[in-house]
Parts: C-alpha cells; structure tokens; sequence
C-alpha cells in the first residue's frame, strides 16, 4: 500500500470564458488568483489558479479556459462534484450570496452528518460547499467575504461512476481507508495527510458516460510531499501495472499522471516548489508568468490571450 499520498493537491478543470472564470472564483467565492501562467500544451491558452493566500496544496482550484469550448456532458467516469471546506454555520451566509449572485442549482442536502450546499460553475461545473472544522486552515478573505464564513480549501471530490469496485481498491492502495456508504455514495478518508481529505465515490450503473467540455474537471491531483516521495508512488503504482507518465516539471510542482479503471485522470503533484517561486507571497497570480521555453514568444502570447482584470 502506498503510504506518501497526503489527500489532494488540487483539481484542474476547463472552461469556456476566462474573464467569466477569474470573476466567478475571485469575486463570487473570494479565492485568490495565485497564478497566472498558460497551458504548457497550449501557450494560447491561459492556466488560472485559485485558492488561499499561498496557493496551500488542498486549496487550489485550478482552469483551462479553452475559449467557447461547448459545455461538457455530465455522466459516469468523471468527478461530478468538487467539494469546498467553509466553517461550521456558513451555508446561509453562502446560500444568500450565491443566490444574490445569480448562482444555478442550488441545493442543501447532508451527508455523513455534514451540511452541503450544492452549486453550479459558470460551465455547469458541479460544486458543494460543506460544512466542516477549520483545521487550523485560514481562509482568503477576497471580495468581502468574512474570514468567519471563507472558503478553507477543499473538503474532497465526488466521482460518480459506473462500477465502483475498482476505483475503491486504488483507492486504498493509495492509502485511502473505506468509510461509511450512504445510499449509493461511499466515502474514502486518507489519514494523517492534508484537511483535504475525503474522496466520495458515487455509484450509478444506469447512467451514461460523461463527455468532457467546459465544466467538466479535466484531471484531479493528489498531494506528495516531494520528488523523492513521488518516485516511490510510481514504482508502486507501476509495479502494479498502472501506466504512468514519466514526471513532468509543472515549475510550480512535479506531476505524473495515470488514468484509473473507472476513467478518471489522477495526477500525483509534489507540495515543493510552490507558486511563490517565482513571485512575492504579496503579488501572486497578478503577471502573467511563462514557461521559459515561451518566454521568447511573450509578446505573441499576450496578445492572444484575453485581457484579466485583479
């Protein structure tokens, strides 16, 4: 069993509008925009990501803003729900503001004894807030939202899938401890790792494949503490017959990645650099910052990318 997985690192997913997208995250939800850069794979192309003030692993979300790329279809084989931690007591404040907001698909329900408050991304994306301890957490307090009611980082994700069978054994070959099931959901905790620690795994064999799109998460990253300690989980997740890619230098992070039997990308992403490497704690996620081998194109890259306002 692996033993250096330390629950999530972050989630990346796509989207259709990236003015919509900085907006919806820094002015709806009042994360903070920690960096500003583009798809490596893509250079026209923007990779935005938010979360507390220091970018914490377990706090990021982060985007592909593809450009009027069409909506994804939701289905089984992709993580249906990405899940924010708020304090105990926050869903009326969230419920009025999303709704002030002009948020969709709002609903509160519970969970293993947790309030949720579900809510759609400007794509469609599928949210929950939900209500748990801090965990010596610190919210970023951007666009007025109070400390007391911040989003803390990530609770988990929510997979829905067809067979769950095989999902839940690499699971806990990560590490994962199989907990409670309630209806069709059945809950993953990982042990002594980040807050970011639940993985929920929802069962619907009657439901058809998801179709990625705007709004759909594109991979889901799970945290590291270093190089070295992501080595020893490719060799066991190799020796197991997992293909996995070689590691690829992200420059704020080391990732590999592997696709699992129920159709999810995982990536493993090391905590070390940090998004601070190249940019003052004070001023993150306000340049745009380039790969080195595009710096020589910065000039054609700004001009193609839209203009972000914060």
């Amino acid at each position: 069993m692996i033993k250096q997985i330390k629950g999530l690192h972050h989630v990346t997913s796509m989207a259709a509008d990236a003015v919509e997208n900085n907006r919806f995250f820094t002015q709806t939800l009042g994360l903070r925009r920690v960096k500003k850069t583009v798809n490596f794979d893509q250079p026209d192309v923007y990779h935005l990501y938010y979360g507390d003030e220091i970018g914490t692993p377990g706090s990021v979300m982060t985007y592909f803003p593809f450009g009027q790329m069409p909506r994804g279809r939701r289905g089984t084989g992709e993580v249906g729900t990405t899940e924010f931690a708020v304090p105990k007591g926050a869903l009326p404040f969230w419920k009025e503001r999303l709704g002030n907001h002009g948020v969709s698909g709002l609903s509160e329900s519970s969970f293993l004894g947790e309030n949720r408050l579900r809510f759609d991304g400007p794509d469609g994306d599928g949210f929950a807030l939900v209500e748990s301890e801090t965990r010596d957490r610190t919210p970023w307090t951007g666009a007025d939202v109070p400390e007391e009611a911040g989003i803390l980082g990530f609770h988990g994700a929510r997979f829905t899938l067809r067979d769950a069978a095989a999902t839940g054994e690499l699971l806990s070959f990560m590490g994962y401890q199989k907990d409670e099931t309630e209806g069709d959901v059945t809950r993953y905790r990982i042990e002594g790792g980040n807050a970011a620690d639940t993985i929920d795994v929802e069962e619907l064999r009657g439901a058809k494949t998801a179709g990625q799109g705007a709004g759909s998460v594109h991979h889901i990253a799970f945290a590291v503490e270093n190089r070295a300690a992501q080595l020893e989980v490719r060799k066991a997740l190799m020796d197991t017959g997992y293909q996995v890619t070689p590691v690829i230098d992200r420059d704020y992070f080391w990732a590999i990645y592997f696709r699992t039997p129920g159709g999810v990308l995982f990536e493993v992403a090391t905590n070390e650099p940090g998004f601070d490497r190249d940019e003052d704690t004070a001023q993150l996620g306000q340049a745009l910052k380039l790969p080195d081998r595009y710096e020589a194109n910065r000039a054609q890259i700004e001009s193609l990318l839209p203009a972000i306002d914060g």
